[in-house]
This record gives structure tokens, C-alpha cells and sequence, in this order.
């Protein structure tokens, strides 16, 4: 196993091959206060985000392409929140959440996921450059929680038996999030192509029990690193294969110099427009919250 700490900002790859399933455990600290530190959000919509956060770890960490992106987006044209959208490349997160704050206080310090969103749909895409691969999931937002959405979307669009289990919370020292996600292997060993899978398998009741028995404590609780958060749940299961860690990282692919190259695509005359009073050509990335002023003469 890579030189990993297990212990936070880290994602476990698992497979149980007798029972045919596969799972992923994370855990976000550090990287997910320098996420949401820029914002300011209010604490519900930073619970929010920090569990979606863990949700885009673990299911980016399941693509085989190191170039592969994941984006996780949830979106309502007349919810609290009208927009959440968070990515994951290569080990990087990031991460926005945009939402009405009147409406927000309005509904109390514990709104639900149907509170937030009202009717909205989930979306999920895995792009994979190596093999010129694009694949966009799409179901209604259901559920109470966002690991209930997240298991709605896995049996409609997947049709894949799942367990999701998501916590966060905030403490002195700062949040921290957690998350389990497993699955049952569609004919049994990883690797092999899908042919088929059944939803009713007999060995998948024995590992969503097994696995639905964490509580919300011991994910988000850094003092218990992830192999040992496994071993938990698993050790009297004859074979437990713990994969090569993901070591997680704030990302935002956003600087002056792909910022200028975006500006470069709009025509002379378009590019004008943008310029302000100051004499600068002003954009704001939503997902780390900084500015950057560019002058008209540096575009190419």
C-alpha cells in the first residue's frame, strides 16, 4: 500500500471477493475546510456541501482512468438551493453550492435534502479521456438525505445494488466528513466484463448489513483511520482486499493563465465589452471564490 496516512483527506478501495462486492471508504479534514473557507456559507449549506464532497470522492475514486473526471451536479429551479456542484480529477475536489440565504434562514438550522432542493434531479457524469468515454447518469434528487439520493441513483440509472452512508461535522479544530460506499460486483469478480446483475444476489443482504451497521461517528471520526474503519465492519469475512490508497487534495483548475486562454476565445469586440471602469477584464471562479483582474493588452 502507498505511504498514505488513513487516518483523513485519504480514499480506500475495498473488495470482499466471496461475497462480490466492492466498496470505498473516505474521509475529508484539512481539504475540506480549505474548500469551504473561501465562502462563508451558513452551517446547513456546509454540511451540505462537505457530504457531497465525500459522496464525489468516492465515486471518482472509481474510475480506472487517472485523467477521468467525475462531476457530481444537483440542480432545482425553485429550491433553497438552485445549484450544488462539486468534481473530482485525480485525487482533486472542489466544490460550490448556490442558494437563496433569506429562504435558507427561513426554513430552520436543520432543513432536509427536500427542504434544500425541493423537486430537483441528480446528475452524475464520468468522463474518461483514454478511451474517449462519456457517461451521464440523470434521476430525480429522492430521499432525505443525500446518501439516500445517492443509493436511488445507483438502482435506477446503475442497477447496481448499493449502500451509501454519509456524516459530517463541525468541531473546534474544524469539519470533518465521512463516507462508506459499497457494491455488489455484477457476476462477482472485478475486473470481468458486466454481463449481468441480480439485484436479489444472496451474498448482498450479508454485506449492506454488515456495512449499513457504521455510525455517523465513526466516519467522520479522524482518530479511527480507514483500514481500521473496515476491519470493523469486516473482520470475519475470510478475504478482505484492501486496495491502494487515493491521497485527496483541494484542486480548482482556475489561474491567470486558463483564465486568459478562456478570454482569448471571444471575439475583439466581445472582449471590449468586459472590460470595466478600472480598465480590467474581471472573472470569478465560483469554486474558490477568487478574482482575477486581467488587462485587455495580455490577451493574445
Amino acid at each position: 500500500m502507498q505511504d498514505i496516512a488513513l487516518s483523513t483527506d485519504a480514499v480506500l478501495g475495498v473488495a470482499i471477493p466471496a461475497r462480490h462486492a466492492r466498496g470505498r471508504a473516505a474521509r475529508l479534514g484539512p481539504v475540506l475546510d480549505d474548500i469551504l473557507a473561501n465562502h462563508g456559507y451558513p452551517p446547513a449549506i456546509e454540511q451540505l456541501l462537505a457530504e457531497a464532497l465525500v459522496l464525489t470522492a468516492l465515486l471518482g475514486s472509481l474510475l480506472k482512468d487517472p485523467g477521468g473526471q467525475m462531476t457530481l451536479q444537483a440542480q432545482t429551479d425553485s429550491g433553497i438551493v438552485s445549484l450544488l456542484v462539486c468534481d473530482y480529477l485525480g485525487g482533486e475536489l472542489r466544490g460550490y453550492v448556490r442558494h437563496d440565504p433569506v429562504r435558507l434562514a427561513e426554513a430552520g438550522p436543520d432543513p432536509s435534502l427536500t427542504d434544500l432542493f425541493g423537486k430537483a434531479y441528480l446528475a452524475i457524469t464520468f468522463d474518461q479521456p483514454e478511451g474517449d468515454q462519456r457517461y451521464q447518469g440523470i434521476v430525480p434528487l429522492d430521499g432525505d438525505t443525500l446518501a439516500e439520493a445517492a443509493q436511488s441513483y445507483f438502482s435506477q440509472s446503475e442497477q447496481i445494488p448499493s449502500l451509501v452512508r454519509l456524516a459530517a461535522r463541525r468541531s473546534g479544530s474544524g469539519w470533518v466528513a465521512g463516507g462508506l460506499l459499497f457494491q455488489h460486483l455484477p457476476e462477482g469478480e472485478e475486473g470481468r466484463d458486466r454481463l449481468h446483475t441480480r439485484l436479489d444476489h444472496p451474498d448482498w443482504p450479508h454485506v449492506a448489513v454488515l456495512a449499513g451497521s457504521i455510525r455517523a461517528e465513526e466516519l467522520a471520526d479522524p482518530a479511527l483511520p480507514l483500514d481500521e474503519l473496515i476491519w470493523r465492519l469486516f473482520h470475519d469475512e475470510a478475504e478482505v482486499r484492501v486496495l491502494d490508497a487515493i491521497r485527496l487534495r483541494r484542486g480548482c483548475r482556475c489561474d491567470p493563465d486558463y483564465v486568459r486562454s478562456v478570454i482569448a476565445r471571444f471575439p475583439p469586440e466581445e472582449r471590449a465589452e468586459m472590460v470595466g471602469d478600472d480598465g480590467l477584464i474581471r472573472v470569478d471562479c465560483a469554486f474558490c471564490s477568487t478574482s482575477f483582474p486581467i488587462p485587455l493588452g495580455d490577451i493574445g
